[in-house]
């Protein structure tokens, strides 16, 4: 039997108990150690290693010494409950070893869980499983977690209430994360709200989002597209203290403008412009945004990329114009831009 998707995931997260056991692989190795893990807790609880109910295998190891498997199956231990018996990082040479310990399993044997990496349909391994009546194999793809699954994380964070737009976000964020680094988030979140029973909103995730810039770049790039002048050149002094380069400046400028003028220019509006942004946006930024880019418009965001463009080449000429003053001049007259636009 072979089991993906939603029906692999309400497996996981309670396995049956009658099951011999069971195959989990895929590409992707986070991924594989995740729901290995989910499975491993759901099966013998948060004491179970302690209690000694988890012996875990190696493939190496079972390679040595094919008994290893058969033993852990039928050994009982001093504590009472389910039991488990993890092979992890399995090809297919191990098959018959693992098939044999199947067919000799009975009820009240420890549980056999195998992991393996990505398995060709003509898998050994994978054949196994698929066609054992009673243990099943699990295949997992990089599909992007579904909105149940990721509901499903939260509430292990101890997070219930979740506004809308806050779920939304997460949604964005987890297509764009890995699984380990989106997982990790998840629980930074359920930090952040610790004994808050408010619910979870869009501010708070981008808050506790990983952070993929720097924010006092971010604040003379809105500053400029605010047509905010005279809080550029303080900006200025500020980041040319700390080092940031002209060159930098001109390529996160352009990126920051280009990501506008694709909101400016989709054809579903400048809101779903933002929506397609990867990496997604979030929460107070994603709204600064969205203001810039229907404040601007397409016609002159054009303008500004010609003018972010034109600076940018002449940073990398052998001008001995000054960079940071070059720059600055450049934000000063793409904030003239917005400015006469309100």
């Amino acid at each position: 039997m072979k089991l993906a998707g939603a029906e692999a995931n309400r497996f996981l997260a309670k396995p049956a108990p009658q099951a011999s056991g069971f195959l989990i692989y895929g590409a992707d190795p986070m991924r594989v150690a995740m729901k290995r893990q989910q499975a491993v807790a759901a099966i013998v609880g948060p004491q179970g290693e302690a209690e000694m109910r988890l012996t875990r295998i190696s493939a190496a190891d079972l390679r040595r010494d094919p008994a290893l498997l058969m033993d852990a199956v039928k050994a009982q231990g001093f504590f009472p409950g389910p039991r488990v018996a993890l092979v992890e990082d399995v090809g297919d040479g191990l098959a018959p070893v693992i098939g044999a310990a199947l067919a000799d399993w009975r009820a009240g044997d420890a549980q056999i869980i195998v992991t393996a990496g990505l398995l060709a349909a003509k898998s050994a391994l994978r054949k196994l499983f698929e066609t054992h009546p009673n243990a099943p194999a699990i295949a997992l793809y990089d599909d992007p977690p579904s909105q149940s699954e990721i509901e499903d994380e939260l509430r292990r964070a101890g997070l219930a209430a979740i506004d809308p737009g806050a779920m939304k976000d997460l949604v964005a964020l987890s297509r764009d994360l890995d699984p380990g680094d989106f997982r990790q988030t998840v629980e930074k979140i359920g930090l952040y709200k610790w004994g808050d029973p408010s619910p979870l909103t869009g501010e708070e995730v981008a808050a506790c989002a990983p952070a993929t810039v720097e924010a006092e770049v971010d604040d003379v790039l809105h500053a400029t597209a605010e047509g905010r002048r005279r809080d550029v050149g303080a900006l200025m002094r500020r980041l040319e203290g700390q080092g940031v380069t002209p060159v930098t400046l001109a390529i996160r400028a352009l990126q920051h403008f280009r990501a506008l003028h694709a909101a400016a220019s989709d054809p579903g509006g400048p809101a779903a412009g933002i929506a397609r942004m990867r990496p997604p946006v979030f929460g107070p930024r994603r709204d600064r945004m969205l203001r810039q880019a229907q404040g601007l418009g397409s016609d002159r965001l054009e303008q500004a990329l010609a003018l972010i463009v034109e600076t940018d080449l002449t940073l990398r000429s052998t001008s001995k114009a000054p960079g940071m003053a070059l720059v600055e001049r450049m934000l000063l007259r793409l904030a003239g831009l917005a400015d006469a636009r309100r």
